[in-house]
């Protein structure tokens, strides 16, 4: 049901005509749309995709940074090297970077970052990124080294996240609510509910951004989202949540509409430690019953693509094993039968906002219900779901997209919240590690993922589409999404 103010507000924009509200060109700022609100502004300590949003690349930077075409490159480190053995590497911080403070950026900073992360009190929700480092050594201002207990092939790749960038000793306990970085945006405003305002720092140590200001403005509701598109209040919305949407916008010369591809395995997740979910044949039941193709066309319009493991169909090691767990409900019947749940059973479906949770857990509860499961929907803010489920692991099954890149190591960590601890992908995950080769990486990507699916950990939905529209004289927005960012430093309005 359309809320009456949205539907107001939706009037109001189609009477605007062609006209945008505003000309946010003429004051070279920009409007960006976004669903979901940040809890805290410090990616260091926090899970949620919002906060690598706003602050990845923008005010935030690591040693190395992950740039469109999801390559990983040079950050605050300009260069580096690896020891002969593997069991070090020497990296060359760039001169003349300070942070957003004033105060110099040096490699003391680089060892208080990591230390805190990997440190026995770390919040970081990412902490694995930094296991097998056993030490950060200053070697002098310009010069960090980093020493490991076995050879680490993808420390590139861990430092570019936005769980490792490098912050201040002087301002890192207030980076949730004023974040102080190095990036070419410095932290102006955070007006609860409403927005948040970034500026153009002027002493950045590199090309300097190309806009004055960048407002980040939160909108939950779809109706609303494409009004605020309509009158011109928003200039982009990067990924914008109702894809119904996409044709009018595509019709309209007004705007570009920006399809590409995202890190987003969207799961439905069960609570492996719990009962019935702790029994392989529940979990395999509970996959027969999906049918993805139909969630895709219903909750997402068409966007997306279905997968059968947690992996990115965009990556060289990906394997198709949408075929492992393929639909088949009457073959989840007899799994249930088999499992000791002939009537089947009750469980809870904890959904966040987003539309693709909302939409396709109706699609998912309506599936379950027709092999016997009654799940009971339980629709939650996003701080309820991160508190609720993420960290106290109090739930049934979720639907939640996981956007990180590379994640699927996260079967392997056994406090992780769906508590899926397999040895055997401990294993695989430990071997990994260790290795440099593109080829050998690939191969044990492709054990890996098939172990997952025939675990049944999850019941694998489909990988997000990035599906975002634009004032159609805006440059420099990503198409694709290889890590969870909004990084506006090349965005710039077409003169």
């Amino acid at each position: 049901m359309t809320h009456p103010l949205s539907a107001l507000a939706l009037g109001l924009a189609l009477l605007a005509g062609p006209a945008f509200g505003q000309d946010h060109a003429a004051s070279n700022q920009i409007v960006v749309g976004m669903q979901l609100e940040p809890p805290h502004l410090d990616p260091t300590a926090g899970a949620a995709a919002a906060i690598d949003e706003v602050v990845y690349a923008n005010v935030f930077e690591g040693l190395t940074r992950i740039g469109p075409d999801g390559r990983v490159g040079p950050g605050l480190a300009e260069s580096w090297e690896e020891a002969p053995d593997g069991l070090s590497w020497v990296f060359h911080l760039r001169p003349g970077v300070t942070f957003h403070d004033g105060v110099a950026f040096t490699a003391e900073d680089v060892v208080f970052s990591f230390d805190r992360a990997r440190g026995e009190g770390s919040v970081n929700a990412q902490k694995q990124l930094f296991d097998g480092i056993n030490e950060v050594t200053a070697i002098d201002d310009a010069t960090v080294e980093i020493g490991l207990d076995a050879p680490k092939g993808d420390l590139l790749f861990n430092l570019a996240w936005g769980d490792a960038v490098i912050v201040s000793p002087a301002t890192a306990e207030a980076n949730k609510t004023h974040p102080v970085g190095t990036g070419p945006f410095e932290f102006s405003s955070w007006v609860q509910g409403d927005r948040i305002e970034l500026v153009r720092n002027p002493d950045y140590w590199g090309e300097p951004a190309k806009l004055d200001k960048v407002t980040f403005k939160f909108i939950s509701d779809p109706t609303a989202a494409f009004a605020a598109m309509m009158a011109g209040d928003v200039d982009a919305f990067p990924v914008f949540p109702a894809p119904e949407n996409l044709a009018q916008f595509q019709a309209d010369p007004r705007f570009s509409v920006i399809v590409g591809t995202t890190e987003g395995e969207t799961i439905l997740a069960m609570n492996n430690a719990r009962p019935p979910f702790d029994d392989i044949r529940v979990r395999r039941a509970v996959a027969k019953a999906i049918d993805r193709r139909a969630i895709v066309d219903g909750a997402m319009f068409g966007y997306g693509t279905p997968i059968g493991s947690h992996f990115a169909p965009h990556h060289p090691a990906y394997v198709d094993l949408t075929g492992e767990n393929a639909y088949d409900p009457e073959g989840a019947k007899a799994l249930l039968a088999a499992a000791g749940h002939p009537d089947g059973f009750q469980t809870t479906l904890a959904l966040p906002p987003p539309p693709y949770a909302r939409r396709g857990g109706e699609i998912v509860q309506a599936q379950l219900r027709a092999v016997g499961i009654d799940a009971q929907i339980v629709n939650m803010e996003w701080a309820q779901w991160l508190e609720q489920v993420f960290t106290n692991k109090d739930f049934g099954m979720t639907i939640v997209s996981h956007t990180e890149p590379m994640d699927i190591g996260i079967y392997a960590r056994p406090d992780y919240y769906f508590g899926s601890h397999d040895p055997v992908m401990v294993a695989l995950v430990a071997g990994l590690a260790g290795m440099s080769d593109e080829a050998d990486r690939n191969a044990v990507l492709g054990a890996m993922q098939e172990r997952v699916a025939e675990q049944s950990a999850a019941v694998f939905l489909f990988q997000l589409a990035k599906t975002g529209v634009a004032d159609a004289r805006l440059r420099g927005l990503w198409e694709n999404a290889p890590i969870q960012a909004d990084d506006m430093t090349g965005v710039h309005w077409q003169k």
